[in-house]
């Protein structure tokens, strides 16, 4: 459960995991604890699949899934349900070039955005499945 949860209407309510079939299980494994420093909780198998969860870092959670038996992911992130996901971070400028430095495309250079009475900084990768992740740092 969430620390500190504000939702009224739910009780406990937060984010728990972003789940992603992958492209190339190993490849994606490997860049979200390598290169993004993520941990890993538990490596299972599921519908005759592999699977791995692992700790962001705060809590939350990511879940590799590797691809359907016989099938090929799209990695078109037009005909994906989920378009992108955002992680937040206190040094954007470092998370952006370490996936850099790890060949992924930057999409989405590092700017600033001002949300009303929020002010942030963002920027936009594609994962190693093409998954479209932001990074996002409130700015204070």
């Amino acid at each position: 459960m969430p620390i500190g949860s504000k939702n009224q209407a739910i009780p406990g309510l937060g984010s728990h995991h972003i789940a992603i079939q992958t492209t190339d299980y190993e490849a994606s494994v490997a860049f979200y604890t390598e290169v993004m420093g993520m941990t890993e909780v538990v490596e299972f198998e599921t519908g005759g699949r592999r699977a791995v969860m692992l700790d962001i870092g705060d809590g939350s959670h990511m879940e590799l899934f590797e691809p359907i038996p016989g099938t090929q992911p799209s990695n078109d992130a037009s005909g994906n349900i989920v378009f992108h996901f955002a992680l937040q971070t206190t040094d954007i400028e470092t998370a952006l070039e370490r996936v850099r430095a790890a060949g992924m495309e930057i999409t989405v250079e590092l700017k600033s955005a001002d949300l009303g009475p929020l002010s942030v900084s963002l920027a936009f990768f594609k994962g190693p499945s093409g998954e479209v992740v932001e990074f996002m740092q409130v700015n204070n």
